[in-house]
């Protein structure tokens, strides 16, 4: 998983780019929603192809939904010349600091899952959390990053899948050894 985290860290995405808010984890009891205690925001980003279908994705984990973690964010996931569509969250506009064009689109409840406009985004959402969850019934916060790191890695070599294991050998050969302290130690979501 880490060698899949630091290789999905370099690339950038560009073109057109669905982007969304969304938490993963939490407590199952107690207050449910955007306030529960323990759930990580992070933030997903699909880049689409010029007719409409999904080419590559970014998930990026955030400290919460500011202007300044999602600057941030933008620096990480965006090169070039992009078109960042969102859902109209204000931090969103945060996005244009690091010269991209953002395009808000305002949608309520229901109508967002609807929208052919984040069709992408919304699949690739619910995608993510039910193969995480499935695959590993809970969520350590502290290490979210190579989570979603690992599903981004096999999302993105999706049209290769035979190739896919030899070239995850292939880099985690060139990879410098990780100790295991480090490993096992929280990463900076922020």
């Amino acid at each position: 998983m880490q060698v899949m985290h630091e290789r999905e860290a370099v690339k950038r995405l560009t073109g057109r780019v669905e982007m969304d808010d969304a938490y993963i984890g939490g407590k199952r009891k107690g207050k449910r929603g955007r306030g529960s205690a323990g759930k990580v925001p992070f933030v997903a980003a699909v880049e689409t192809t010029n007719d409409g279908k999904p080419h590559r994705m970014k998930l990026y984990p955030v400290s919460g939904f500011t202007s300044a973690a999602i600057c941030d964010a933008a620096a990480s996931l965006f090169s070039g010349e992009c078109l960042v569509v969102t859902d109209g969250l204000a931090c969103f506009t945060a996005v244009t600091r690091q010269g991209v064009t953002h395009q808000p689109l305002r949608t309520t409840g229901d109508k967002a899952l609807q929208d052919s406009t984040f069709k992408w985004v919304n699949t690739v959402l619910g995608n993510v959390k039910c193969a995480l969850i499935g695959t590993y019934r809970v969520i350590s916060a502290k290490h979210v990053p190579r989570y979603l790191s690992s599903f981004v890695y096999r999302f993105n070599r999706r049209f290769s899948l035979p190739d896919m294991f030899a070239r995850l050998a292939y880099v985690a050969l060139r990879t410098p050894p990780m100790p295991y302290r480090l490993l096992k130690s929280a990463e900076d979501c922020a």
